[in-house]
């Protein structure tokens, strides 16, 4: 029976911490679902992606955070704990650190989130799309019932 390498295991840490950020994970954790050591881990992990597994989940934390900051119009507070942190000063601080300014400036240094609502692109497809009785005709007699209908006359 093959092994299995362990960069499948990695990878599989990896992707748990990219869905389950805002979980309180712990290193132990994501090591055994990679089913290594924490020790190993941590040094296969750093060794492979460059960073350790707590920096690596705290960047997707602060990358989550910004994107609510700029999208939504949750408090400071309610961002830091909709990403898994629990302290509003620590989460501040770190950041500052990456960002290169408070999570507060950061929102107001952009457009409102009312201003900025993001529609999915499957809906501005759906309902940009043309539809076959929705088409302006043009007829010899004048007006077609449907521009008509279109326009609310009576003709």
């Amino acid at each position: 029976m093959a092994s299995v390498p362990t960069t499948r295991h990695l990878l599989r840490a990896r992707d748990l911490i990219d869905v389950e950020y805002s979980a309180a994970l712990t290193v132990d954790q994501i090591a055994a679902a990679a089913g290594l050591s924490r020790a190993h881990f941590t040094r296969a992990f750093t060794k492979a992606f460059g960073q350790s597994p707590h920096l690596y989940l705290q960047t997707r934390r602060l990358e989550r955070a910004a994107a609510l900051l700029r999208n939504t119009d949750y408090s400071v507070a309610d961002v830091c704990v909709a990403v898994g942190l629990r302290s509003v000063g620590s989460f501040t601080t770190s950041f500052k650190r990456t960002f290169g300014e408070t999570p507060a400036h950061y929102r107001a240094s952009r457009p409102p989130a009312a201003q900025r609502i993001m529609v999915p692109a499957c809906v501005v497809r759906a309902f940009g799309r043309p539809y076959p009785d929705s088409r302006v005709k043009e007829s010899t007699g004048g007006e077609d019932r449907a521009w008509s209908a279109a326009l609310g006359s009576n003709h």
